[in-house]
């Protein structure tokens, strides 16, 4: 059983505005962010992390974003000692659903996935309930489009899992778990940087990332060990997963994809290979899940040498850039998106910090936060919209090992 102890403390802005402009209503409502962090176990939790040494997070972090300057201000912690490394809200921004990217719980070899209800007043979270996540340590989770199911990828296990969402948000046991096989990679990516020594997953099978493209008609997740990314159709009433017609794609052997992402027109698919320190661009068929293979390029800026590991993708909401995360190197990687969806290299950023592990966009597009995971901060950029290109705003924010991000824009308030 998972031991979850909270801290919190309510911001007083809206109570503040109440008072002093009661019948004015404010242009826009506070904009939320929950930070998801690797921890060490609370005390007496039979929780073996995956994460070594243990994480410096808390739990899931609480803060506010200033909409002018991008700047981040700390709220309150969901104190948990079961690294919630992973976040994904639903689509109703109602309910947030953490991976716990533990190893074992209890007497089980499995992670775990809790479910938060969210005050839409203040954004505060209340726990509703834990389930196993289908396989050992889950390193991602996202909501399907109906907002049904949680789809989680177990990394450590291999595995990749459905999550019946009941109707007051909570979760259920799995409606499908499917556990990946197949021949392991080579250690040696062939498409790494010259004098690589990045070998990280190439060791067993290890899902890394799942979700359901625009039309939630299909389920793609990505295999680090195997080289592949995978398709299932998905039935979205009853939760389970069938193999697509093609069901399988090969990435080059070593290079190990990591996580992907598609474009807003749903026809383009771009996966970055942690390995390979490379970004592939795929068509994608929405009639029958099918991928085809168009482009790669380095991650890396031109003429690169040693090791990296590749982390986040993300496509700009306007469709016209990609961001490539590279860690050792430090830095988000910046392409043009050409009228064919190919990509042209701009330039990369540094990311102020270690290790960016991943970045996200605020709602509104124009400030990226970038979670510098071995640095313990968030660092602030905000975005030349026209350009693509970043630039550092001097905000930090202090969160010990940093994960991942989302946002939440709450409802204006009287």
């Amino acid at each position: 059983m998972l031991a979850f102890a909270f801290s919190s403390r309510r911001c007083l802005i809206a109570a503040v505005s109440l008072i002093a402009a009661p019948l004015a209503f404010a242009a826009e409502g506070r904009l939320i962010a929950y930070v998801g962090t690797y921890t060490s176990p609370l005390k007496n939790m039979r929780a073996t992390q995956v994460d070594l040494p243990p994480g410096n997070g808390r739990g899931i972090h609480l803060l506010e974003m200033d909409r002018a300057t991008g700047k981040l201000t700390p709220l309150s912690i969901v104190e948990m000692g079961t690294s919630p490394s992973c976040l994904a809200l639903n689509p109703a921004k109602t309910h947030l659903y953490s991976g716990n990217e533990t190893e074992r719980l209890g007497d089980d070899e499995s992670g775990s996935v809790s479910a938060f209800k969210i005050d839409p007043a203040t954004g505060d979270l209340k726990l509703l309930n834990s389930v196993r996540s289908g396989g050992k340590g889950p390193a991602h989770l996202t909501v399907h489009p109906n907002g049904k199911f949680v789809l989680v990828a177990n990394y450590f296990g291999g595995s990749v899992a459905v999550l019946p969402i009941q109707p007051d948000g909570s979760l259920g046991d799995a409606t499908d778990v499917k556990k990946d096989s197949g021949r392991i990679g080579p250690t040696k990516a062939t498409n790494a940087a010259p004098g690589s020594f990045a070998i990280s997953g190439h060791d067993q099978t290890h899902a890394h990332m799942i979700e359901a493209d625009p039309s939630g008609k299909w389920v793609v997740h990505v295999d680090l060990g195997l080289d592949q990314i995978l398709v299932w159709k998905f039935d979205g009433e009853q939760g389970t997963l069938t193999p697509a017609e093609t069901p399988i794609v090969s990435l080059p052997p070593g290079d190990g994809p990591r996580h992907f992402a598609f474009h807003p027109n749903g026809r383009w698919f771009y996966s970055i290979q942690e390995e390979g320190s490379t970004v592939a661009l795929f068509d994608f068929d929405a009639q029958t899940g099918r991928l085809t293979h168009r482009q790669t390029l380095p991650s890396l800026p031109p003429g690169y040498a040693g090791s990296n590991f590749c982390s986040e993708i993300l496509v700009s909401a306007d469709g016209r850039f990609v961001y490539a995360g590279n860690r050792l190197h430090d830095s988000i990687g910046i392409f043009a998106i050409g009228a064919d969806g190919t990509l042209s290299y701009v330039t990369e950023e540094w990311t102020r910090g270690d290790y960016p592990r991943s970045f996200t966009f605020d709602p509104s597009g124009t400030f990226l936060h970038c979670c510098n995971q071995r640095a313990d901060h968030l660092a602030t950029f905000k975005v030349d919209k026209d350009t693509g290109k970043l630039s550092f705003t001097g905000h930090y924010t202090p969160v010990g090992n940093p994960s991942q991000i989302v946002f939440l824009a709450l409802p204006a308030q009287r």
